[in-house]
Formats: structure tokens, sequence, C-alpha cells
């Protein structure tokens, strides 16, 4: 879910569709139930925006500093056990889902084969099987606090997302950089203006809710772990923000996902087994 950039330079919410729907009285409902809740859900995460960001314990700033997060330094020191997994599971490339495949509302930013994901975990959810294929970085994942989204993030080469930003100030963004082809100043990440690039072990922390917008100008894949944890708030507003992030997680958007996550893995199971990694 996030805030696309329209050609007038306003942001909305990016809505999605869902795939494979039959044109029908029924679907078509849906969609417009759906299209009225994306709009209630868009204003009244830009009222809660102000209010979040008069209660940050962390700067309001596009990058903010890893060693910030003592968990970072963790994740870190693991980051060569996740790479092996990553390298196993990479094995089956083409089998992988598209970003939008899971979460329909990623087809504004990305409508090709480009940017593929492996997703862990999302609002509660545990992707069970992925977890079992990856059972180290399942485990780093589960020790960090506050983690509410995480995945493999895979961006092929020539792939560019265009700028957008993150729909809810109550998580921050963290990158863990896993593989990064060569050169590296041909892949990196904008937000706000400011550039950084990736490096093979180390961490990026930001705020989406920044615009920002990510390229692979390499003939190789990048790959980072993408997650998004919860923002440290002052108190009341950290229970606002606990009550709306688990409202989020029964919300269609994510149920809708966990949806099309279950039906990829019934297919990714049979294609793992018929051709194991080796």
């Amino acid at each position: 879910m996030d805030w696309v950039r329209q050609k007038s330079g306003k942001f909305c919410l990016a809505s999605g569709s869902q795939p494979g729907l039959v044109k029908s009285g029924k679907s078509c409902l849906f969609r417009l139930m759906r299209a009225r809740l994306m709009k209630i859900l868009q204003r009244v995460l830009w009222q809660l925006e102000k209010l979040l960001s008069g209660s940050s314990l962390v700067p309001e700033q596009a990058f903010l500093e890893p060693a910030d997060f003592g968990w970072t330094r963790m994740l870190e020191g693991n980051w060569a056990t996740i790479r092996r997994e990553l390298d196993e599971v990479m094995q089956h490339r083409s089998n992988l889902p598209n970003f939008q495949d899971i979460s329909p509302d990623q087809r504004k930013l990305s409508q090709d084969d480009g940017w593929k994901t492996y997703f862990f975990f999302a609002y509660g959810f545990q992707a069970k099987g992925n977890c079992e294929r990856c059972p180290e970085t399942a485990r780093i994942l589960k020790e960090v606090p506050g983690m509410k989204t995480a995945l493999f993030s895979i961006l092929a080469p020539g792939k560019h997302l265009p700028e957008h930003r993150g729909p809810y100030k109550g998580v921050l963004r963290y990158h863990l950089a896993l593989t990064i082809p060569q050169p590296a100043s041909s892949c990196g990440i904008k937000v706000n203006g400011e550039t950084r690039h990736w490096e093979e072990g180390k961490s990026l922390v930001f705020d989406d809710t920044y615009r920002h917008e990510a390229w692979n100008d390499t003939n190789g894949d990048r790959v980072v772990l993408f997650m998004d944890f919860v923002r440290p708030l002052r108190f009341p507003a950290s229970l606002l923000n606990w009550v709306l992030l688990n409202a989020i997680a029964l919300s269609p958007l994510v149920l809708g996902a966990k949806g099309n996550y279950l039906a990829w893995e019934k297919r990714f199971e049979k294609v793992v087994n018929a051709n194991p990694a080796k």
C-alpha cells in the first residue's frame, strides 16, 4: 500500500485491483467498496500524520542512523547466514511472485516481472512455507522488536520503482543489503532528494512517508531484506498506533495479500518438490 504521485503532482493511495476477478456484479461491487474504503483510509492516515510526527521519539528526517536501533547490529552480524538461505531461494527465482501478485496495490509501481518478493511476515501473518525454507532468517526476524512486515525484495536488472510514498507514519522502513551488483553506484535509493547506495551486510533505515524511488541500473539482481517496524512514539500516540496497526492486520489489504500468498505457496511447493535446490 503506497501513495503514488499523479500527473498533477498530488499523491493518492494506490488502490490496485484484484487479479483474475471476473467482471460481474459481485466483483464490481467489491471493487467499489474497496475503493471507498481506500478513500476513507487515505483521509484517516493523513489526519494522523501530524499527530505521529509530533510524538515521534526519532528525528523527523529521511534517513535515520541504524546504530540508533540496537537490533540492526544483530541483523548485520547474521547477514551471511541470511544470504546463504537467500541463495537457495534464488535457485527458484523464476517461480518467485511479483510483488503486485501478492499485494495488488503495488501495481501502480510495477506491472512487469522486475520486482519479485519472498515474504516471511505481514502484520501477524506468518508465511509458513517460506519460513520453513529459511529457518534461520525467520528465527532472526522474530527477534526484532516491533517487526510488522519482512520479506526479500528483489529488483531485476534495469528495474526502476517510480517516486512514491508510504501511507502510514506509524512504521519505519529497514533494508539489509544482501546482494548488491556492481557497480554499486548504479544501484540506489533516493528519499526526499537524498541518495544512498546499498552495501552488502550493511543497514539502511528510512522514513518511507517521504517521497522515494529506487533503481537497479546494473546487470545483476539487487536483493535486500525489507522490513517495516513500529516507529518509537510517546504515549498516548504509541497506544493509538498499536490499535491502528492491529486494525490494519484485519483489513482487506492484508487479508487479500494473505490469500494471494497462500495460493502461490501451493504452486511453489510443487515446484520445489519437483526441483529441489542443489
